[in-house]
């Protein structure tokens, strides 16, 4: 007895507002063994005699228990124990009289079954797997003997309380039911008819609304439990009125509970609503319009209808006569702002107020647009822009451009069609009468440089630059003014260089008035917000215009150091960051030589601020730009930044080494959790929800992309900190939080740096990280992430080389890579059956389109060669699928390079997988890509590929008369590497393909932007058949037509090999290339002068000197000199003297 008062005085205490006791009674309270917890808790909500807040306590805390520590605590337990407090709970949930106490002991005993049931289907799976006799013996002590779980009682208590004319324990039994879903386990499916009537019995209880509420709540919770079983879905789809009505209900009396369970319905079973669509449309769009209800229930009424936009797109465009009255309600609740006359002078930029009218419209809006498309939603909005534009009320001209800066992205097609328009009528209201109307018109224009970049630029610079520039002299409106410079930051981040070049007098003059105006200012009054911005726009001028910037850079610098130097102030961090961030850019864009004289005095600067590091504040704003500065210094001293390594890597490795704060929480558990608080949730079903503090993270990722960039640009003055850096990197492959953490493209640089010390340490480096590269390629989820984790390793084996894997890791990559594989195959089929859905529309093809056309326009040599990829991508949905398929074929490639004829027994697990790529139904990219794989095998992998050539060689000549131009080139490519390497074995196939590659060569569209490729890598494989396999083919007949088709100047690496040949033939004096008498020799000048214009000729390919000489010995004839130079125009005779001064 006296232990459990002193318990109850302990749960007092950790209620206390004082700190010092609630953490003391918190130690006290983890140090009682966890058994003990239970019994003492259980008494102290069964005692109705104790206060009832100790006893809700002693509720919470009994739940917390059995979430947190189920597995540690019960088992342990004696059966009669067990079987006591399950007794016990359902016994306190049927007599308890306080409502509140009663509610969270149903959350106790939810908590209990899901853990009980979790723990039978563990126990099975193990069972299952291990077939053991302790784990069947095991399983039997959670079973009865029909296989059902061992708590009946409280599905008694369920069946039993929701028939009881007593309300509570109604109330209580579709509160467990909500809280968990799944409390039938594997009885469910038995209970369904049951589950379904104790449902639709407690929603049409007209006595009592807030059983009706409760059981709409258990109804949602139980759809999206079993959101994936599309039977019960329909099963269940009569409930959904009942739920539509509760929502109704609910919401008029205050509650939005059943709102937001629809909301989760939209997101996660949105087709549960298929049949009540309209119904469900039309009741949110009522409760959004009805201004009587609080602006968070209007909200999430519209958050409904914009998250069915994109879980259900296809699905809401068959009702978009109501997507088209949504639309007035986002703009009505955009223009529900307050007037502030403080607005305009406000010096500190408060974050946006998420919860209020304006910026839940505008967030609205944005998603709708890009979740629904152009097509349907531009012309529903377009004339209500024009008309807000033209009110007299300055609220509505705001919301209207606001509105234009939301859609861009998502209108973006249709956009771009009357983009002059648009952009001449929002460039006047830069000259409103409103400042917040002047403002939104900065907004939008800076958003318009963002979404139609680099277009907008080129189409609109002269007027875009002139009127910014206008309007940041608007002193007296100093929020205006910071956005005009947000603005041009936008416009100059993503301008040509070219463009920009001829605005920077005029761009310079004003940004440096305003900078000195307002560094004034700042010493006078402490204003700052427009300076912040200026001097950001001073740093990405400078970044675009790269050396033309040097003119300017002592106009800029002295004063820049000034603000570094004094502005020390907790208040000026954000200011001295961003200035830290100007000069180094600064020093970036005009080179070395100019930047070096400030360059100790920078560093000086720096390297006081890095001391203070320890000092600085976890979300001080200077840490994310100093990180940057330092990467950047080193960019611009190169080896010289060595020196400061020692200072820099301390504080680098302790930002890169930090660790999120996580947490499992229950619904009841983030109520006390705000997203304000820097937490960012995911839900995982059953009331259950993950949780991570993102602070930190953008600094974490920033640290990891210095670390790579120390590694790339100091090479083996890195290597002293490339151990430490390993040791980092590879446990951060499981690091699933940050996308931009850049610990991937670390791997093979760390061992390029590695190299230095030997091949003893290099191999152990690369044994620390295989295993880990090779499982992560298998588990990581994000495709974006695995992509780049595939080239990296692709990247280390062809540094490493023969030997660098062995036979388990193969093992493990050859199941890996079938699985990509296999899931490749597995999305195309669900591409399909969505073709087959019966929401299917055009629009849903164009994203099944994009989803396939990633490549427009492929260099397929380049695909060989890291980091030389000619992407022209649409901006597809999800480019995932073939972007992954890319990435097998680079690890095979470096597989492939690096091993030889040895991988091939190996490979021989995907073989069937690879020749189904190349089948003619498959897509184009499959196609492609597959072609590449073989091509591989038969460059580096000769004479023995030839065991495979029943299975490609014919598709490959076949595919040189494809329609996709990237399979000719692919194809193409493959017959010149036949030649090259194949040898006799694929002679014959050699011959055969001549006829077919000078086809496609005299196409009529054969050098057209789409088609000049594949002809290019037609010609260098006519060439390389000439050149290796000179029985394929009549020189006497094809080389002079492959003389005329020279030279190549789109596909760089295959002009190297046409030259090369073009050396040896001249070399050689072959009658044919030289002509008669050298009369051939003019039109080989010119072939070489516009192959050095260009750059399909450099300095550093072996060619060029081959060239040269051939130039020198025709200088020595000077009749047949004049003769060759004279048929060329200024920049071809320029390119000539160019070749002969480099090589």
């Amino acid at each position: 007895m006296a232990e459990q008062q002193q318990f109850y005085l302990l749960l007092g205490n950790l209620m206390s507002p004082d700190n010092n006791v609630r953490k003391h009674s918190e130690e006290t309270y983890d140090s009682i063994p966890g058994q003990n917890k239970i019994t003492f808790l259980l008494q102290a909500i069964r005692d109705a005699s104790a206060a009832e807040e100790v006893r809700q306590m002693a509720a919470v805390l009994l739940r917390r228990l059995l979430s947190s520590s189920f597995e540690e605590i019960y088992p342990g337990l004696t059966i009669s124990l067990q079987a006591a407090i399950k007794t016990e709970l359902v016994t306190i949930i049927q007599t308890e009289n306080a409502p509140n106490i009663r509610k969270k002991v149903c959350d106790v005993a939810a908590e209990l079954s899901r853990n009980l049931v979790g723990m039978i289907r563990c126990l099975e799976k193990i069972t299952a797997y291990c077939n053991g006799d302790y784990f069947k013996m095991l399983l039997l002590l959670y079973l009865d003997d029909d296989g059902n779980n061992q708590w009946p009682e409280l599905l008694k208590f369920l069946f039993d309380a929701v028939n009881s004319s007593n309300v509570g324990l109604r109330e209580a039994a579709l509160h467990i039911f909500w809280n968990f879903p799944g409390i039938f386990g594997n009885q469910q499916q038995h209970y369904m008819e049951v589950i379904k009537r104790m449902l639709v019995q407690c929603m049409q209880d007209q006595a009592n609304p807030q059983i009706r509420t409760l059981a709409a709540r258990a109804a949602a919770s139980f759809v999206l439990t079993n959101e994936r079983n599309t039977t019960l879905l329909k099963q269940f789809s009569d409930l959904l009125p009942g739920i539509l009505q509760a929502v109704n209900e609910s919401c008029y009396q205050g509650d939005d509970s059943v709102l937001k369970s629809l909301v989760e319905i939209a997101d996660t079973a949105p087709k549960y609503l298929r049949p009540n669509l309209e119904a469900t449309l039309q009741l949110c769009l009522k409760l959004c319009a009805d201004t009587n209800l609080a602006n968070m229930q209007r909200q999430l009424a519209l958050e409904v209808i914009i998250t069915l936009s994109e879980t259900a797109a296809a699905m809401l465009r068959k009702h978009t006569a109501i997507v088209a009255q949504c639309v007035p309600q986002m703009l009505a609740m955009m223009v529900d702002l307050e007037d502030d006359d403080e607005w305009a002078m406000a010096d500190e930029l408060e974050d946006d107020d998420f919860d209020s009218n304006a910026v839940a419209g505008e967030s609205a809006l944005d998603r709708i647009a890009c979740g629904l498309g152009g097509k349907i939603i531009l012309p529903m909005i377009k004339q209500h822009i024009m008309q807000m534009l033209q009110n007299t009320d300055w609220k509505y001209r705001h919301a209207g451009l606001m509105a234009l800066s939301a859609i861009g992205e998502g209108c973006h097609q249709q956009m771009e069609a009357i983009l002059q328009e648009i952009v001449s009528f929002v460039l006047l209201f830069c000259a409103d009468t409103h400042p917040r109307v002047r403002y939104a018109a900065c907004n939008a224009i800076g958003q318009m440089a963002t979404d139609f970049a680099p277009t907008f630029q080129k189409k609109f610079h002269d007027k875009v630059i002139s009127t910014l520039l206008e309007t940041m002299k608007d002193q007296s409106n100093p929020r205006v003014q910071a956005h005009a410079a947000a603005a041009l930051i936008n416009f100059t981040e993503d301008c040509p260089k070219s463009l920009l070049v001829p605005y920077l007098d005029s761009l310079v003059h004003h940004l440096h008035i305003i900078m000195e105006t307002k560094l004034q200012e700042l010493i006078q009054k402490g204003t700052k917000l427009v300076l912040e911005q200026v001097v950001t726009s001073i740093a990405s001028v400078a970044d675009t215009a790269e050396e033309k910037f040097v003119p300017y850079y002592n106009l800029f610098m002295p004063s820049l150091k000034h603000i570094v130097e004094n502005a020390v102030q907790k208040e000026l961090r954000l200011l001295r960051g961003k200035t830290i961030e100007c000069i180094s850019l600064i020093g970036l864009a005009v080179g070395k030589e100019k930047f070096m004289p400030d360059a100790s005095a920078v560093m000086q600067l720096l390297l006081k601020t890095q001391t203070d590091f320890n000092d600085l504040e976890d979300d001080d704003p200077q840490i994310s730009y100093m990180i940057s500065a330092w990467a950047r210094m080193c960019k611009i001293l190169g080896k010289e930044f060595q020196q400061y390594l020692p200072v820099v890597m301390g504080p680098l490795m302790k930002t890169a080494s930090i660790k999120p704060e996580v947490a499992l929480l229950d619904t009841q558990d983030m109520e006390n959790i705000s997203e304000e608080d820097g937490w960012e949730f995911v839900n995982l079903g059953d009331q259950q929800s993950f949780g991570i503090k993102t602070a930190g993270l953008e600094e974490k990722a920033t640290a990891c992309q210095m670390l790579v960039c120390y590694a790339k640009e100091l090479k083996e003055g890195f290597v002293e900190y490339t151990e430490q850096v390993v040791k980092l990197m590879v446990p951060l492959l499981k690091f699933y939080f940050h996308d931009d953490i850049l610990y991937y493209a670390s791997m093979p640089l760390l061992l390029e740096c590695a190299q230095v010390r030997g091949p003893e340490y290099l191999t152990q480096m690369w044994h620390f990280m295989c295993d880990a590269l090779i499982k992560s390629i298998g588990t990581e989820p994000d495709s974006d992430v695995l992509s780049e984790i595939m080239h990296s390793f692709a990247k280390c084996i062809e540094l490493m080389g023969d030997g660098c894997l062995n036979n388990e890791h193969f093992e493990e990559l050859g199941g890996i890579l079938k699985g990509k594989l296999e899931e490749h195959f597995k999305n195309q089929q669900l591409r399909q059956a969505k073709r087959e859905d019966e929401d299917y529309d055009e629009q849903v093809e164009e994203v099944l389109q994009d989803e396939v056309n990633i490549l427009s326009f492929v260099n397929v040599k380049a695909l060989q060669k890291w980091g030389k990829v000619k992407w022209v991508c649409s901006v597809p949905q999800d480019e995932n699928d073939v972007y992954i398929l890319t990435k097998v074929s680079d690890v095979l490639h470096s597989v492939f390079s690096s091993y030889k004829e040895k991988v091939l027994p190996w490979f021989e697990q995907l073989l069937p997988l690879i020749v189904q790529l190349i089948c003619p139904n498959r897509p184009w990219a499959d196609r492609q890509w597959g072609l590449c794989i073989f091509d591989d095998i038969v460059e580096h992998c000769s004479p023995s590929s030839f065991k495979y050539a029943e299975y490609f060689v014919q598709r490959m000549l076949q595919s040189l008369g494809d329609s996709s131009p990237e399979v000719r080139q692919a194809a193409a490519y493959g017959v010149g590497v036949m030649a090259q390497y194949g040898g006799e074995n694929y002679r014959s196939f050699c011959t055969d393909a001549i006829p077919l590659l000078v086809g496609v060569i005299h196409a009529a569209d054969a050098r057209s932007k789409e088609n000049v490729n594949a002809t290019e890598n037609c010609i260098s494989a006519v060439g390389k058949v000439m050149r290796f396999q000179s029985e394929c083919v009549n020189l006497n007949l094809v080389l002079p037509h492959w003389l005329s088709w020279l030279p190549l100047n789109e596909d760089k690496e295959e002009a190297v090999h046409t030259f090369d040949f073009l050396c040896d033939l001249i070399e050689s004096n072959n009658p044919i290339v030289l002509g008669p008498e050298n009369s051939n020799l003019p039109k080989i000048f010119l072939i070489i002068a516009d192959g050095v214009a260009n750059e399909s000729i450099k300095s550093e390919d072996a060619c060029s000197k081959r060239l040269a000489n051939v130039i020198r010995q025709v200088q020595m004839s000077a009749g047949l000199w004049t003769q060759c130079v004279t048929t060329l125009n200024e920049t071809q005779q320029k390119a000539i003297q160019d070749l002969l001064n480099t090589a």
